[in-house]
Formats: structure tokens, C-alpha cells, sequence
């Protein structure tokens, strides 16, 4: 049959298969396989770019077209007090001046206009973004790039120095914004990127500079800068540089996980030299939820805990090879601490499960605090460790 068939001349194929249907049948099969494998060969070097663009996707590059559009470029104009040179405060002038005020108001302290510039990410349709308080501090003028090259003027919804966290409302409807994560839930060692205005290159193509990283580490409480607490931060060696500051900090599923604040440069320079840290957006949700509220954090959560800072002869006394804790100098009358049991005298070990380092890192995270909390401390009293949980409370008017 097989011999039948390529022998036979075109007329005879045709005379071949009115007499046998099934012969049409292998025919029409065969025309049908050619005609598929024509459609999905490639047609031109087009094809086979868009074949290996597709193949060139994955979860970075995807979380990536999620999240940029929703990031903003943050111009910023302050005012700033500075000093002159040839002020009063220049010793060798003061004696011979004084509180001269014609010479005070020539060489005295002037405000002066400066320009900064940060980072931002648009967290609803509507236009409400979320930005670093120290990127937008002291600000006369706010203007936010979007990366289809607009410039809109933003305003101050609020803003909370403690946390380091801004809110900033710009005019639009339905525009893209980022999906907040779970900070939580991420783990040590699992893909981030890192969002950003980095030294105004942002304003080059209207286009977030985008850096891939591991989250390095979390639950770190870093040193207090100012009024600011920086207490449970995310590590990252994701490349953070000045402009940064206020960018999104997103998991490989396009969630922000977090938000750029600051880096360490171990005092060789003011660059990226490997680690960068980021708020966590679990902590940066529940302060713009109060600043949308009210236009402020209200800090008014009571422990009734005093503490002091544990030295190397504490530590001895205590059978500690290194000072670490925090140790309760004195308990408020009718606090909280009291009602919970904790008396003068106590070394506090852990906080939330976790190790405190010293007095004044504890001190900070219990001023992030809000009435109502319940927190878990575990102590050391007369050799014995021991839990205690305390309910926090309102500070009363004096």
C-alpha cells in the first residue's frame, strides 16, 4: 500500500483516494501536520527575539514590571537655617559685638534654600505615597516624578520622625501602585530588590534604578539616630545609595516587604560599601494608618518600666559573661509593669523572644509601643528565669 502510494502519479493519488477513504483521511492528516509546523516556525529574526525574550523571564524581572511603575522620583526644596562664618557664635567677634542686633541680622544665622532629592512608592489608585520623613523634612515644595515623565506637586499628609516614615498625597485616579507583603513571614536568604531614586538617575529616563539582593538579615536594632528609632530593620545586600531613601523594598513575588531608609559605610564614604536597611512594611503600614487618620503618630503607650543600661560588673553579678540586658531601675506606682510583676531589681534577657542586646535598644522599641499591646518579657530574678506579660497602657495628663 505504502509502495502504491508513492509510486502513483498526482491523477492516480486522487483516483487512489475517491476509491479508498481512508486514504483521504492519512492525506488530510498529513496536510494538517505541515500546515501546524509552518505556523509555528519562526517567520522572521523577530520571532526568535520574542522567543527568547519569553524565555529570559522569571520571578526578578517579573516583580520588576510589577512594582516600577508604581515608583516615584522625590524632588524636594527646603529651607535650612545656617550659620554664618562671621556670626556671633564666632567667639573673637562676640566680645566685640555682643548681641548686637544690626550685626546679628547682617551675619547672623540665614535661612537658605536647599534641594534634596529621595525616593517614593505609590501605595493607592488615588495617589497616597510613601516616602522617608527625613527625605521630605522641612519642605516647602514637593514634586514626584512618575515614570511616564510626569511631575506632580505632592503635599504632606503626615509625618512621624520616630519611625522615619512620611505620607504624601499627589493628584490622579487609577494609578498603578505597589501591593504591600507580609514583613513578618520573609526569610533570611531570599531574593529582594531594591527600588530607587539613587543620585537623581531617576531624572535621566524617568525610570527607578533597579538592584538584586538576599535578605542579609532581620529583627536588627540599630542605633538611635536623633529622635529616630530604627528597631527591627531588614538587612539587605541589595545596593542602597544616597536617593534611595523611601524606595520600595519588594520579595521576588512583587510584594514590598519593606522600605529603603539607610546604609552603613563604616565611615569610608557616604556610598553603598554592602549593607542597607529597610523598614519594615508591616510597621510602615500601621503608622500610615495613623497618619491618614490623624496626620500624626500618637505616642502615648505607658509601661511604667525605668531602665539602666547593665555594666561589666553588673554582668558578674548577674553570672553573665558579657553586659547584656537591660536592667529595671524603678517600677511606676499603678503601672502597667507593676500589675504584670515586675519589680526594681529585674534583668530583662528577652523581649519578644528575642535577645536584648542593651537598655537603650529595649527602651526603643518600647517607645514604637501602642496602648492595648501585649508584649512578652522574659527575666532574670534571684538565679531563676522567669516569663512575664504586660499589657500596655494609656499615659494619664499630668
Amino acid at each position: 500500500m505504502y509502495r502504491e502510494f508513492s509510486d502513483a502519479q498526482p491523477c492516480s493519488v486522487r483516483t487512489s483516494c475517491q476509491a479508498h477513504p481512508k486514504w483521504r483521511a492519512y492525506l488530510l492528516s498529513i496536510l494538517l501536520l505541515a500546515a501546524v509546523a509552518a505556523q509555528a516556525a519562526p517567520q522572521s529574526g523577530h520571532g526568535q527575539a520574542e522567543d527568547l525574550t519569553s524565555t529570559r523571564q522569571n520571578a526578578i524581572t517579573r516583580a520588576v514590571q510589577e512594582i516600577s511603575p508604581a515608583v516615584v522620583g522625590i524632588n524636594v526644596t527646603a529651607v535650612k537655617e545656617q550659620q554664618s562664618p562671621f556670626g556671633t557664635n564666632n567667639p573673637m567677634l562676640r566680645q566685640f559685638f555682643g548681641d548686637d542686633p544690626f550685626f546679628n541680622q547682617l551675619f547672623g544665622s540665614q535661612k537658605v534654600e536647599v534641594r534634596s532629592l529621595g525616593s517614593g512608592f505609590i501605595i493607592s489608585p488615588d495617589g497616597y505615597v510613601v516616602t522617608n520623613e527625613h527625605v521630605v523634612k522641612d519642605a516647602t515644595k514637593i514634586i514626584a516624578t512618575m515614570t511616564d515623565g510626569s511631575k506632580r506637586s505632592a503635599t504632606i499628609i503626615g509625618h512621624d520622625d520616630r519611625a522615619d516614615v512620611a505620607l504624601l498625597k499627589i493628584d490622579g485616579n487609577n494609578l498603578p501602585y505597589c501591593k504591600l507583603g507580609d514583613s513578618d513571614s520573609i526569610l533570611v536568604g531570599e531574593w529582594v530588590v531594591a527600588f530607587g531614586n539613587p543620585f537623581g538617575l531617576f531624572d535621566i529616563n524617568d525610570k527607578p534604578t533597579v538592584t538584586v539582593g538576599v535578605v542579609s538579615s532581620v529583627g536588627m536594632n540599630l542605633a538611635k539616630i536623633g529622635s529616630r528609632n530604627y528597631n527591627d530593620m531588614i538587612e539587605t545586600d541589595a545596593a542602597i545609595n544616597p536617593g534611595n531613601s523611601g524606595g520600595p523594598l519588594a520579595d521576588a513575588n512583587g510584594r514590598v516587604i519593606g522600605m529603603n531608609t539607610m546604609i552603613y559605610t563604616g565611615g569610608v564614604s557616604n556610598a553603598y560599601i554592602g549593607y542597607g536597611f529597610a523598614i519594615p512594611i508591616d510597621k510602615v503600614r500601621r503608622v500610615v494608618d495613623e497618619l491618614k487618620k490623624y496626620g500624626k503618630v500618637v505616642r502615648d503607650a505607658w509601661t511604667g518600666l525605668q531602665l539602666q543600661a547593665v555594666d561589666q560588673q553588673m554582668a558578674k553579678y548577674f553570672g553573665l559573661s558579657e553586659p547584656l540586658g537591660a536592667l529595671v531601675s524603678n517600677v511606676e506606682p499603678g503601672s502597667p509593669a507593676v500589675k504584670s510583676g515586675f519589680a526594681p531589681g529585674d534583668l530583662i534577657l528577652k523581649y519578644q523572644g528575642r535577645p536584648v542586646r542593651n537598655a537603650g535598644s529595649l527602651q526603643s522599641q518600647l517607645d514604637d509601643l501602642r496602648p492595648g499591646e501585649r508584649i512578652r518579657f522574659e527575666i532574670l530574678r534571684a538565679d531563676r528565669l522567669n516569663t512575664l506579660s504586660l499589657t500596655v497602657g494609656r499615659k494619664k495628663d499630668k
